[in-house]
């Protein structure tokens, strides 16, 4: 979409090293700053800062006058309890913002008793997800959505659990099929949006 973004913040930045590749590959003029609540995390990010990279201990929605070109918010929206209140609260503070989001809503996590209920336990997860409702979600706190597409992890990392190892073969499969479907039908997707 020819984004160039002169500043780029990421909420949620943990150890930092989503800004870290970002400034390789952006113009060597770009500025990035992390933001994230958690003492331990930005802990670990302080030792890749540098004159264009900055982390900071702090929640951006309490930051006035506070602007960016480009906002990332990545595996973050699922654990905010007030979505709607935090969506409302950053949308001025960017022309453009990133979000990727686990899809946690599926048959296969429906049908299984504690399938969302695990997610919450594992991953404190307090807002699941499809495509549509995250899709909606977005536009109903009035982003426009420029693009989106699916990402796959699942799939496509490492893992040393055997039910998931055994479930990428059928995730690949269907996924090359529909993956509208996939997604629905098995989970384990995440979506990557592109919003105004």
């Amino acid at each position: 979409h020819h984004i160039t973004p002169s500043t780029v913040c990421e909420i949620g930045c943990g150890a930092g090293e989503i800004l870290r590749q970002l400034q390789d590959k952006l113009d060597e003029k770009c500025m990035f700053c992390g933001y994230d609540i958690s003492p331990q995390a930005i802990g670990m990010a302080q030792g890749k800062a540098n004159e264009r990279l900055q982390f900071k201990l702090a929640d951006i929605q309490e930051e006035h006058g506070k602007a960016f070109d480009l906002i990332l918010v990545m595996d973050v929206l699922e654990h905010i309890e007030d979505r709607f209140g935090f969506l409302y609260n950053i949308k001025p503070k960017a022309e453009y913002k990133i979000f990727h989001v686990s899809l946690t809503v599926s048959v296969q996590t429906v049908l299984r008793k504690r399938g969302l209920l695990k997610v919450r336990d594992e991953y404190g997860m307090v807002n699941y997800f499809t495509k549509e409702t995250l899709l909606q979600t977005l536009k109903d706190a009035g982003y426009e959505i420029i693009d989106h597409f699916y990402t796959s992890g699942c799939t496509d990392l490492p893992t040393h659990e055997f039910k998931r190892k055994l479930m990428k073969y059928p995730r690949k499969l269907l996924f090359t099929l529909n993956q509208d479907f996939a997604s629905r039908v098995l989970g384990g997707y995440r979506l990557l949006v592109l919003t105004k």
